[in-house]
């Protein structure tokens, strides 16, 4: 195993803009360490020319890979070449040209999509490429296998330390409000605070509450890509999560309770549930060393006073590119 030291390394954190890639960022500016980072009027991550120009110029040692061109299922389902495309470019462009400048160290993220609709629970990494798809976001679930494989096959061929891990479902500071982008954690804080300022007797909620999900704070994702980075160099894709899940009934009286909601919980059983369970094997993970350490409740006090200390401004946001 390769084992790194990040500080006095040139750390260049891609899509900084985004929860994961600023949650990072934030970590190592604790740790004493500046990252590099580029916006996107200045960086488009699509065009090759520029990124490979960007990239020789400022040679960083260590690359987080956190851009993606991201959205909810009506996004996806709405402009999948968009998808498809945009992605494929971010993190080919960037692997490749860390590979021709010798970067030390690429992190690249992936997302819960990339496994099989019907995986077995809890998810473990072998279920890759196991079983078809979710079919409503499968244009991001390829593209995102692709950087995986991508990476491995660097490895193989080049010995170049390039590492793949998977985060679960994720909530807490940066996270997307766009009406129609936006995940389950997003839209049901926002549900109920508005319901608490308007004095709504009911909220409802889709489907029957009973599908149980994972849900990890984006901090300790970032402590998990942070530790994984100087700790793991292998080729196998690491699930980084809690290994713990809950009903959607639990995490909506969770927040409701945290927002100070005083209604009740109506919840609309001609929506569609989905699926019925998704929760990750963290089990290796685990055995590198590694757990999460903020507990829902906790999580989820923070991640409100963040919404509330940041509301006009995302009132305003669409961070459907975490470029």
């Amino acid at each position: 195993m390769k084992k790194m030291n990040l500080k006095d390394k040139k750390i260049w954190v891609s899509g900084h803009n985004g929860m994961v890639g600023s949650a990072i960022c934030r970590l190592l500016v604790e740790r004493g360490i500046t990252p590099v980072v580029v916006g996107r009027k200045d960086l488009d991550l699509t065009e090759q020319a520029t990124v490979r120009s960007w990239m020789h110029d400022v040679k960083p040692d260590v690359v987080f890979l956190a851009a993606a061109k991201v959205g909810g299922i009506h996004a996806n389902d709405t402009y999948p070449a968009d998808f498809l495309f945009d992605n494929l470019m971010i993190e080919t462009n960037i692997i490749r040209t860390a590979h021709e400048i010798g970067v030390e160290k690429l992190i690249f993220l992936g997302s819960s999509c990339i496994y099989p609709r019907d995986a077995d629970q809890p998810i473990s990494e072998r279920a890759l490429l196991t079983g078809p798809l979710e079919p409503t976001n499968e244009w991001y679930a390829v593209a995102k296998i692709a950087g995986i494989k991508l990476c491995q096959a660097f490895r193989a061929q080049h010995d170049d330390d390039f590492i793949a891990v998977m985060p679960t479902n994720l909530y807490g500071p940066g996270d997307n409000f766009h009406p129609e982008n936006s995940h389950v954690p997003a839209a049901l804080l926002d549900r109920f605070h508005k319901a608490k300022l308007s004095d709504s007797e009911i909220v409802t909620v889709w489907g029957t509450g009973t599908p149980r999900r994972e849900f990890l704070y984006v901090d300790d994702l970032a402590e998990a890509c942070i530790y994984l980075a100087e700790k793991y160099s292998g080729s196998d894709l690491i699930n980084i999560g809690t290994g713990a899940d809950v009903t959607i009934r639990e995490f909506a009286e969770a927040i409701s309770s945290v927002v100070g909601y005083k209604g009740r919980i109506e919840y609309d059983s001609s929506r569609p549930d989905g699926m019925p369970r998704k929760v990750l094997d963290v089990s290796a993970l685990a055995s590198l060393g590694w757990t999460y350490t903020t507990d829902l409740e906790t999580g989820l006090g923070k991640y409100y006073q963040w919404y509330l200390d940041n509301i006009d401004q995302l009132r305003h946001a669409d961070k459907g590119d975490a470029h």
